[in-house]
């Protein structure tokens, strides 16, 4: 299977993969966790243009054309590889985040997101699970990390806002496809919903 997380930034979703990944290794499946942008050498360079440095460094169009660059090689060489050799692939965030980070946060450009999707890359995951939680609540935890990958963050609770508002979206215009989680409670809690939707 091909499974991808997604949500606001400190909803959870990096860490819930990770205890799907333990899950499911734990049962004996060949598991490669990943994570976007990123997840290949070429992909992780261009993950430092786009997630360090001040929160208009680029136009939406712009990261749009990254973002995508990043996920080709990403594609081409961690995840198609993966899948053909039979693993499960766990990817934190795919093309759900350009949908909605680009495609409606930043600017009306959902039908250039998807033309984009459609030329280079092509595939959607199997499932797709994306925690929801409060915003505010997200955006404490967020900035309570710390580092240098803080570029959306940056942009405001206005802007995580609308972030939460698409992803919820995600679940109503794909519901083959996407399961809207309860990201509180303890993360125990919270795995325990993703393994039920899985």
């Amino acid at each position: 299977m091909f499974i991808s997380f997604e949500g606001i930034d400190g909803c959870g979703k990096s860490t819930q993969a990770r205890m799907l990944a333990e899950a499911l290794r734990a049962e004996g499946r060949q598991v490669v966790l990943t994570r976007e942008p990123g997840g290949s050498p070429g992909a992780e360079e261009i993950r430092r243009l786009l997630v360090e440095g001040a929160g208009e460094r680029w136009s939406a169009e712009t990261e749009c054309l990254l973002f995508t660059a990043a996920r080709r090689d990403h594609l081409e060489r961690t995840i198609r590889p993966a899948l053909a050799a039979g693993q499960t692939v766990i990817t934190d965030r795919f093309a759900d985040s350009t949908r909605v980070y680009q495609g409606a946060a930043r600017g009306d450009l959902r039908a250039f997101v998807n033309r984009l999707h459609d030329m280079a890359i092509g595939i959607e995951p199997d499932r797709t699970f994306v925690i929801d939680l409060d915003p505010e609540t997200a955006l404490g935890r967020g900035n309570a990390r710390g580092g240098d990958e803080d570029r959306f963050e940056s942009l405001g609770l206005g802007f995580q806002m609308r972030l939460a508002q698409g992803f919820r979206g995600l679940a109503e215009e794909f519901p083959a496809r996407v399961r809207l989680i309860d990201g509180t409670g303890s993360l125990d809690q919270v795995a325990a919903r993703v393994r039920a939707a899985l």
